[in-house]
């Protein structure tokens, strides 16, 4: 089968000479791929003028929503994935990782984007400074999609989850995408970027597909452009010094090599739950994917006086770990992806063999079941043990990516911390301990040099995603040797592909490009209350300033009553004297109340219900006998999904100010109320 690129709106197979790609586990030729002949300065402005444009006139909410009914569509073919996989040796387990963990990356954006971002076309980034004396003039800051594409250049182990953690981030932000997998695995990828443009969810030139090599494709990038890239350090280095790149400052992220240690904290001991958990995680990440996850478990740092006992039962474990054809009983690890890896493993293993020596995996020796050692790209199981890891530089340097890994023993939790620092900067590092005294100065003695930190124990654990699982809401990157780039970590994945922009003018300027009221702007007001108007007839700025309420004694003692709240301040007349407020004050709960009362309007209308409040701030103490009122202003607008059947509606952001009779702000807050839409009728 000779794989085909999409590019331009079209299935293309490529010219030239192909690259033969292999069954990992029989050793078979499954496809051939090829991007020779490819238009890809042309895919770049395809991208560009056809995708760009519709992803940005989207709003998140509905990018959003593409997300999640494109999970739903891959959920309902994953079997196809699943049968893809069997190619590159994948077992059940690993294809769950892969295939399901992809798709979970685009629920769990889908979920983010409709809960924590604006039913918006941009973002806006923080609070508004203010920059002048009078308030005339001030700044805030929009995030913006870019006007570009961007390219994602992918790994061999996660041929689906490598594609699609990238890309709900980028769709959700507005860009668009060429993905360009590995090619040893890209029959993989090939399969689901199909069914994805099968579905026809996704809007034309919003995803392209490279198999092979990228060709001149990085020649035409420009700085609206962004490029990613994940795999080997060298290859890394090299496109991100590759001129286009550098001249027009190219956004470019890096996810590369990674020599991940996890620690077993000294009480931790054998016999304890957590020793029994650190030999478990140890032992599946050396054998989950077959040791292929840049996550994985490379060093294990272990006090001195337990190394006989982790390698004993390490050892043991491992005995239990089948190595075979995924689908031969009893199967526990599959095979490498190719032939290639094989050797590339083997020749780390026998550098590493020059700092420590081998204590379990013969590659001489080791039983395949269910298939042919020799065919397929079977690789043992492979303990080494370094007893002077200070001292020797290769179990920090050199990442056999597979399933090895290296014991080293340290004398006390400074020199552990120091262990787990010289991997110069890794993804991912785990410690074992129930004390949580250890596990903060572990924690903050080795977080400069860790993208992600997991510190497991016994109450933890049954809730734990493990080691070696890179998560949709967590960042995924590292510094130093591990890229220095950053991925996901929830909405923060989504800026890497918009533009921050500085606004400054006017209040009621930036009010009206924002679509949120800032203080200084005009505030229309209307005769009709604005809890009478419907969302759609409600204008933001739109203020309400209320009648007055004199506060009274009564208000205070009936409060206290009512609540159970009887705080000296406000029910002990000397103690409050000899407080900081110098006399008996209102509940800060009954201001709130009382504000209600004044600016709400009690029938049935639009306004359904109370969604919340927010950044309720108590500025100025309330006494007896002050007279409050409220400016309320229509500050925002979130226009919500609607279910069939369900009443149409909206979230409005009010601005509540509550001032005394000095015009003096005493409580300042937002509440949000859904409010009904305007029924279609009417607004015909």
């Amino acid at each position: 089968m000779k794989l085909s690129s999409y590019t331009q709106g079209e299935w293309i197979k490529g010219t030239g000479t192909p690259t033969p790609l292999f069954h990992a586990v029989t050793g078979e030729k499954v496809a051939e791929a090829t991007s020779e002949g490819l238009d890809f300065k042309g895919m770049l402005e395809y991208g560009r003028t056809v995708g760009g444009p519709v992803l940005r006139k989207m709003t998140f909410h509905e990018r959003a929503a593409m997300l999640k009914q494109m999970a739903k569509y891959l959920t309902e073919r994953k079997e196809e994935f699943y049968f893809a996989s069997n190619a590159t040796g994948a077992t059940k387990a690993d294809c769950w990782i892969d295939v399901d963990g992809g798709i979970g990356t685009f629920f769990a954006y889908s979920s983010k984007g409709r809960r924590e971002l604006p039913n918006e076309t941009f973002q806006i980034d923080g609070a508004v400074e203010g920059l002048s004396k009078d308030g005339s003039f001030v700044g805030r800051h929009i995030c913006v999609p870019l006007e570009g594409v961007a390219i994602h250049i992918n790994a061999f182990n996660f041929p689906c989850w490598g594609m699609l953690e990238k890309l709900a981030p980028t769709f959700l932000a507005g860009m668009p995408a060429i993905v360009k997998p590995a090619t040893v695995t890209s029959f993989v990828t090939e399969n689901m970027v199909r069914a994805m443009i099968e579905s026809g969810i996704l809007p034309k030139g919003a995803l392209q597909l490279i198999v092979g090599g990228v060709g001149d494709l990085l020649d035409h990038v420009t700085c609206q452009d962004v490029v990613t890239f994940t795999g080997s350090a060298s290859t890394g280095r090299k496109l991100k010094t590759h001129p286009a790149i550098v001249e027009h400052s190219v956004r470019f992220n890096m996810e590369a090599d990674s020599l991940n240690f996890s620690m077993l904290a000294p009480d931790a001991t054998p016999g304890s739950e957590e020793f029994y958990l650190f030999i478990k995680e140890v032992t599946r990440e050396m054998t989950a994917k077959a040791g292929q996850k840049c996550t994985a478990i490379r060093r294990t740092l272990v006090p001195q006086s337990m190394v006989s006992d982790v390698i004993a039962a390490l050892q043991k474990r491992l005995t239990g770990v089948k190595i075979g054809d995924p689908h031969a009983n009893g199967v526990k690890m599959g095979p490498l992806a190719g032939r290639g890896q094989v050797t590339e493993v083997g020749r780390s293993v026998e550098l590493l063999l020059k700092a420590s020596e081998r204590v379990y995996g013969d590659p001489n020796t080791f039983e395949v079941i269910g298939a042919d050692r020799e065919k397929g790209a079977f690789f043992p199981t492979t303990l080494l043990y370094c007893d002077s890891p200070m001292t020797y530089s290769e179990p920090h340097a050199i990442e056999a990516f597979g399933p090895v890994n290296t014991v080293m023993s340290y004398s006390s939790i400074d020199e552990g911390i120091e262990l787990a620092k010289m991997g110069r900067g890794s993804l991912v590092g785990s410690l074992f301990t129930a004390n949580d005294d250890t596990a903060r100065t572990v924690a903050l003695g080795v977080a400069p040099y860790h993208g992600r930190l997991m510190i497991l124990n016994r109450h933890s654990a049954k809730g734990s995603t493990g080691h070696g699982s890179p998560l949709p809401q967590l960042v995924h990157g590292g510094p130093g040797r591990a890229g220095g780039g950053e991925e996901m970590g929830g909405v923060r994945g989504v800026w890497h592909y918009m533009q921050r922009t500085a606004l400054q003018g006017s209040p009621t300027t930036l009010t009206r490009i924002s679509n949120e009221w800032i203080k200084g702007a005009t505030q229309p007001s209307d005769r009709i209350h604005p809890f009478r108007k419907y969302y759609d007839e409600l204008e933001i700025g739109e203020t309400l300033i209320t009648h007055r309420r004199t506060i009274t004694e009564a208000d205070i003692v009936n409060f206290a009553g009512i609540s159970g709240d009887t705080f000296y301040a406000h029910v002990d007349d000397i103690a409050a004297k000899e407080s900081l407020f110098g006399a008996r004050v209102a509940h800060g709960y009954f201001v709130l109340a009382a504000a209600a009362g004044l600016f709400v309007d009690p029938a049935p209308g639009p306004v359904l219900a109370n969604y919340g409040l927010e950044g309720l701030r108590f500025v100025k103490p309330v006494y007896i006998g002050d007279t409050i009122h409220v400016r309320l202003t229509c500050k925002q607008k979130t226009a919500k999904d609607t279910p069939e059947g369900s009443v149409p509606q909206g979230v409005v952001a009010w601005d509540v100010e509550v001032m005394n009779q000095n015009d003096e702000s005493v409580a300042i807050y937002t509440i949000l109320t859904l409010v009904q839409r305007q029924p279609a009728t009417q607004l015909q």
